[in-house]
């Protein structure tokens, strides 16, 4: 889908503050609340814009810990990369996952209230996963960017 520089506007500041009034969208994006309406449907129509959602900040819900996993996998098994990702969406403190190509294959974000937590997470669920042959643990100690917005 071609956009354009007015598609370009609407978006930046949709994402700027998604939650902010059309009215008010329209208004700093510089077009009439028909045209924002209309822009936005159309976006979302060819899969551009496609889901509205909350963030949440797990820190404020008492999770202190975050640690993102990446793991090499045993292949010999022609199913040990499904099996592993289908157990990994039912721990319900991994967060995301992510895949890649390269040395390392899968990446969970997982959180805990704490380091005890972490661990027996760690412990009973995580290393419980199949297939496994390497694991690589990377503890956040602090975010410095994290945008969802494009350069538009």
């Amino acid at each position: 889908m071609q956009i354009d520089d007015t598609d370009r506007r609407v978006l930046r500041h949709y994402l700027a503050d998604p939650a902010l009034p059309r009215v008010d969208l329209a208004e700093r994006a510089g077009v009439t609340a028909a045209t924002l309406w209309r822009r936005l449907e159309r976006l979302r129509n060819a899969g551009v814009i496609r889901a509205e959602r909350a963030r949440v900040d797990w820190r404020r819900l008492g999770y202190e810990v975050e640690v993102s996993l990446r793991f090499t996998i045993d292949k010999a098994d022609p199913r040990s990369f499904d099996d592993f990702i289908t157990a990994a969406r039912d721990v319900p403190e991994v967060v995301a996952i992510e895949t890649f190509l390269g040395r390392v294959d899968v990446r969970l974000n997982v959180i805990a209230r704490d380091m005890a937590h972490y661990q027996e997470v760690y412990r009973q669920r995580i290393l419980s996963l199949p297939h496994i042959a390497e694991v690589d643990a990377l503890m956040l100690v602090s975010t410095i960017k994290d945008v969802e917005a494009l350069p538009l």
